[in-house]
């Protein structure tokens, strides 16, 4: 096993993977994600972690509620930012497997 080095990620570093996370996430679908993503997009991350916080089981929400905390550059930077791809992942998926269920439904009725 080889030993990472590591180092504290600069803001430019971040900025890139908070932007890989967004990608991920899509365009908003809906008008809690719009309300989520112009929070996010405004520097209101209060807001976006009050939604996230009210919508526990919206993935779109909790991925971008993690996000306002990653800019910070703090030691937990690292966690922050894999927390909320890992949520960002999770929302692909279940959006993914709804499609999927749809169309497996139309194909066999």
């Amino acid at each position: 096993m080889q030993a990472i080095q590591t180092k504290e990620p600069t803001l430019d570093q971040v900025n890139l993977a908070v932007k890989a996370i967004i990608e991920t996430l899509g365009s908003p679908e809906n008008d809690l994600h719009t309300l989520a993503y112009e929070a996010f997009q405004q520097g209101n991350y209060q807001v976006v972690k009050r939604l996230a916080a009210t919508n526990l089981s919206d993935n779109y929400c909790k991925s971008l509620g993690y996000l306002g905390g990653a800019l910070k550059l703090t030691p937990n930077t690292d966690t922050i930012l894999a927390e909320s791809a890992r949520a960002a992942a999770e929302f692909v998926r279940e959006k993914t497997l709804a499609r999927l269920g749809k169309e497996i439904a139309e194909a066999l009725n």
